[in-house]
């Protein structure tokens, strides 16, 4: 009889797990941004589209980054199901050098979290000025599909 009821509880268990979501059955999200190269001490800021594929509204419970070099903002309302909203995510660029940043996306309801990076490398302002004349420079510019890098100075 025991291990009757240990099966059954396992078999209930395990079918609640299987019947959690992931968080790509309910949102599309961008996952990752290259800034290329940024001068050092310029912040830089890009958006990060995030679609509801639900049924119900999407919550975003948090956007958490790693470290203090990136700020990840939100909206705080619910985004209606087949509507879209934006994730702001700042990096500071103090540091010199190549950089991989992650950001924790927590919907409600969804236990596991969404990760997007953002990368890049941080020049100092001579590299910066020299790489901006370069024709690698024009081509990356050029595939930038919708102006998302806004740098304050």
């Amino acid at each position: 009889m025991r291990k009757l009821l240990f099966i059954a509880a396992a078999f209930v268990m395990g079918m609640n797990v299987s019947a959690q979501q992931k968080p790509d059955q309910v949102a599309q999200v961008e996952e990752s941004y290259n800034f290329g190269k940024i001068k050092q001490g310029t912040p830089v800021t890009t958006f990060f589209e995030i679609k509801n594929i639900g049924d119900k509204p999407l919550i975003i419970e948090s956007a958490t980054a790693g470290c203090g070099c990136t700020t990840p903002e939100y909206a705080k309302q619910p985004v209606a199901p087949n509507a879209v909203t934006k994730l702001k995510v700042g990096y500071n660029a103090a540091n010199p050098g190549a950089f991989t940043k992650e950001v924790y996306v927590k919907f409600a309801g969804i236990p596991e979290q969404k990760v997007i990076r953002i990368t890049g490398e941080v020049v100092d302002a001579a590299a910066y000025e020299a790489y901006t004349k370069t024709e690698d420079y024009k081509k990356w510019q050029k595939a930038q599909k919708k102006p998302k890098v806004t740098a304050k100075s």
